[in-house]
């Protein structure tokens, strides 16, 4: 693609954004049949047979359009054509309310078909305003406006009840009238307008790219990752009802999760297309999608095997749950493939994009249209349901076999050469993962390159340490419930798996710490939050039934602890990536937004759990002994899908740093040094209370006042000490944080105090006001606490580094610094994360013990003397060994 001057990026945001919403309508459009033919065909009594052939009708004329519109846009240019082609469509739409029989009825379905060739026309359009480096991911965007049929599923039905699908198609026809004019008004030529005008190209030399067999090979690919999609889209709700006997408003949900994300992912694969290379995105395309359709295809079966004692019977059926989740990593991996095949298109056609592209849109539209029939045939000749799972693994394993070849062929043709083949170079994208070289410290280098990087990393680590606390902290709310639904455990037995999480969370972090220099930030990070769905879904699995055995229950409570081990990897992770000055502001970010996965964990699970909307692929609820209806599994299903991503988030957009790289040998020096221990005594105080009253602070409140219902507002606590922990690490860093960290002590105290005093008059009217207040002082202190200690580190660590090693150079000291502050903090997490055990525990010993809680609470008190006592002694009094 070649442009004479760099296009300006405010015109190539609004080229992309103007063309992206047209596109969004005119699918709108196309799609506008799946709705209006529910009252047409009760108007004009059409079998469903008619009713078929007027909602597929829209599909053929969209395809075949696609290529008499691309050819047209590569002579006259998109802004013309996508102009004239809405205001065409518009009066299509509106002929169509004059429709007086079935013949006319098709007539206007062949006009408002017009509307899905508008996607080529905003390919070419699009196009031509990106450089090739940034194609994709612009071309994903506009691709994204597949999400129009959404658009209609979810609106047209209620223009439908209040005007009637005459009124309906009128509205539509005059939305889709006014963005045409406003395009042609707003829009400006794109950039190749002057070389097209300048330049007279015979029609010949116009379709002479479709001899090429690359054309052809490209069409294949979008043949299934569109026409496939389309075609199950349509296909799913009619196979849902039919093989799994859901209704129609559950068969369209569950063809909506398909739909929806496999629309929008479109963008991920534009921008994995830029960064990665098409070829890499069409392979795992290929092949995750060849497995999927593998494992769909295989119908239910009863099996008899001759065993030494007789017959063994044993049967294979994927369950609902199972045909959900494959089909959404079918439809997702597709939506990443569909980007993929265009990305490819402007960069070896750049002055054919509309025809090249056209004869690919026009073959993968035609596959949305024959692909459904076809599964209806072989149906009929096969009589399996599964068939048409059958014929796509046909397609795509032809696909993937074909475009291996290819590529094979051009390595062979390069290799003979000796030159680097045109035919996918993207191949040759250099991997970005690794930073060989990083030096926050240096503040040109921070502004230009580091800053950026940086923020990427932090902002991709604070949602997945978010899921991991939610799942570490998720049985302090399931445990609140268990005995509501037949679980017969004593309040100590609850406390107990209340707390095992803590102990195993702890225990993970210790080795936690060292990983990240070992194995690399992004790697680790990436398999950390996978392990995650082991506990979600198993959770999900075990709660259903109430002979679960208790042993079955604590190792699920200890596998949650996986959730805990993350904080300590996180955290040394982005130690790593900010300068000394911004550390403390990262780590609170990292750690305080993190924080919230106790809160928003607490918050979502109450409500998720009273809900049966998800029961078709969770299961069914439980009875209460209330009377009521519990979907307890949703407390661990609901992670499952964000876990997923968060991986594949971690995976392909983090970075690992090269020199953060050392063994445990070289990071297990912080065991010699004594602020190390001292720091992980302060970082108990103020984490380990932070974990510990999340855990306790539900089932604490139901023991001490049963006639609150405490889920509804346990999310309080930690939302209120994750936000203040985000809030006060600039503090921390403009007012030094063992002054912060000192007073925060002090606060505790007093929080403690409060706690103490509402639970002797808890049967006064305030009595439980005066708990809740106490309560959130308490979150509020730890918070602000979290983030002071963490600060504290790198400089306390600065310091000795230089005063134990001054034979060492500045940046050798700043090395050795950074790599035993990183251990520090995620050792310090390790042992501070054993208050998430001992804070629970001491709840439910001391009312073993004595009836009440006010044995633990003294024992804080001491504690938290004991916290302030040393802060002040070693690092905020006028002498203090390091004076911080």
């Amino acid at each position: 693609m070649a442009m004479s001057a760099p296009v300006p990026r405010t015109q190539q945001q609004r080229a992309l954004g103007i063309s992206t919403l047209s596109f969004t309508l005119c699918f709108a459009v196309w799609t506008l049949f799946s709705i209006l033919g529910i009252e047409i065909k009760d108007d004009f009594a059409l079998s469903d047979t008619q009713l078929g052939l007027l909602m597929a009708t829209p599909v053929l004329t969209g395809s075949i359009s696609r290529l008499f519109l691309g050819v047209l846009t590569d002579r006259f240019g998109g802004r013309w054509v996508f102009s004239l082609l809405m205001l065409c469509t518009a009066a299509c739409v509106y002929l169509l309310t004059f429709a007086n029989s079935y013949p006319m009825l098709l007539v206007g379905a062949l006009g408002v078909g017009l509307a899905g060739g508008s996607f080529i026309v905003g390919v070419a359009y699009t196009s031509a305003w990106f450089d090739k480096e940034h194609q994709g991911t612009a071309l994903g965007i506009f691709g994204a406006g597949n999400v129009g049929a959404a658009v209609t599923n979810f609106g047209a039905p209620f223009l439908l009840m209040a005007m009637g699908w005459q009124g309906t198609a009128l509205a539509y026809a005059t939305i889709l009238a006014i963005t045409g004019v406003l395009f042609l008004i707003l829009a400006k030529d794109d950039p190749l307008a002057d070389q097209r005008n300048a330049t007279s190209v015979s029609f010949a030399e116009q379709m002479a790219p479709l001899a090429d067999i690359r054309v052809w090979r490209f069409s294949l690919y979008y043949f299934f990752v569109f026409g496939a999609f389309v075609a199950l889209a349509l296909w799913l709700p009619h196979f849902l009802i039919e093989v799994y006997g859901l209704s129609l408003a559950e068969a369209g949900f569950v063809a909506a999760l398909y739909t929806i994300p496999a629309s929008l992912f479109r963008i991920l694969g534009g921008w994995m297309s830029d960064r990665y290379g098409a070829r890499r995105v069409m392979y795992w395309t290929f092949i995750v999608s060849a497995l999927c359709c593998f494992l769909l295809s295989y119908p239910p079966t009863d099996y008899i095997v001759q065993g030494v004692h007789g017959p063994v019977s044993f049967s294979f059926t994927i369950p609902l749950a199972g045909f959900i989740v494959l089909t959404m990593v079918l439809g997702f991996f597709m939506s990443l493939g569909k980007a993929a095949v265009f990305k490819h298109i402007p960069v070896y056609y750049p002055k054919n994009v509309g025809i090249v592209g056209g004869m690919v849109g026009m073959v993968g539209g035609l596959g949305g249209f024959f692909l459904p029939l076809t599964f209806g045939m072989l149906n009929d000749v096969i009589g399996i349901w599964q068939s048409c799972f059958m014929l796509l693994f046909v397609i795509v394993a032809a696909a993937l076999i074909w475009m291996h070849y290819a590529i094979l062929k051009a390595e062979r043709i390069e290799a003979r050469d000796r030159c680097e083949s045109t035919d996918l170079p993207e191949l040759s994208t250099p991997s970005r993962f690794v930073l060989t070289e990083w030096h926050p410290e240096d503040e040109s280098f921070w502004e230009s390159t580091g800053k950026r990087i940086a923020s990427r990393n932090l902002w991709i680590s604070i949602p997945c340490l978010l899921l991991a606390f939610s799942v570490w902290m998720v049985w302090s709310v399931v445990v609140a419930k268990l005995p509501l639904v037949g679980f017969d455990y004593t309040p100590n037995q609850l406390f107990w798996l209340a707390a095992l999480p803590g102990l195993s969370g702890a225990t993970f972090r210790v080795f936690y710490s060292f990983m990240v220099p070992i194995f690399g930030g992004r790697r680790f990070t990436a398999i950390s939050t996978l392990s995650l769905m082991l506990p979600a879904a198993w959770i999900g699995f075990a709660v259903q039934n109430p002979e679960t055995p208790y042993l079955v229950m604590a190792i699920l409570a200890l596998l949650c602890g996986f959730g805990g081990g993350n904080f300590a990897s996180s955290m040394a992770n982005i130690s790593f990536f900010y300068p000394k000055r911004e550390k403390g502001k990262a780590l609170a970010m990292n750690a305080g937004l993190g924080n919230l996965g106790v809160s928003v964990m607490q918050f979502l699970v109450p409500l998720v759990i009273s809900l049966g909307t998800f029961a078709a692929f969770t299961g069914d609820g439980q009875s209460t002994s209330t009377g009521g209806e519990l979907w307890l599994q949703n407390a661990g299903f609901v992670w499952v899908p964000f876990i997923a991503l968060a991986t594949v988030a971690a995976w392909f957009g983090m970075n690992d740093i090269a020199s953060a790289k050392s063994s445990f040998a070289e990071q297990a020096v912080i065991f010699k040094r004594k602020h190390n221990w001292l720091m992980c005594v302060l970082y108990t105080g103020t984490f380990g209370s932070f974990i510990g009253f999340s855990a306790a602070f539900p089932l604490l409140t139901n023991t001490q006042f049963p006639a609150v219902d405490a889920l509804k507002f346990a999310f309080l606590g930690p939302l209120v000490g994750a936000l203040s922990r985000a809030w006060s690490g600039g503090l921390s860093d403009r007012f030094g944080g063992a002054r912060v960290t000192f007073w925060t002590f002090m606060v505790m105290i007093v929080g403690v105090v409060g706690v103490m005093f509402s639970l002797a008059n808890k049967d006064a009217s305030w009595g439980f006001t005066g708990f809740f207040a106490a309560f959130m002082l308490l979150f509020l202190a730890t918070g602000v606490g979290n983030a002071s200690t963490f600060q504290m580190i790198p400089s306390i660590f600065r310091h000795e580094v230089a005063r134990l090693m001054p034979q060492l150079s500045a940046d050798e000291q700043l090395a050795h610094a950074e790599r035993e502050s990183a251990a520090t903090i995620g050792f310090t997490s390790a042992i501070a994360a054993y208050g998430a055990f001992f804070i629970p525990k001491s709840f439910g010993t001391s009312i073993d013990m004595t009836g009440g809680v006010g044995a633990a609470l003294i024992g804080f008190i001491v504690f938290y003397t004991a916290c302030s006592a040393l802060t002040w002694f070693y690092y905020s009094r006028k002498g203090a060994e390091i004076r911080l």
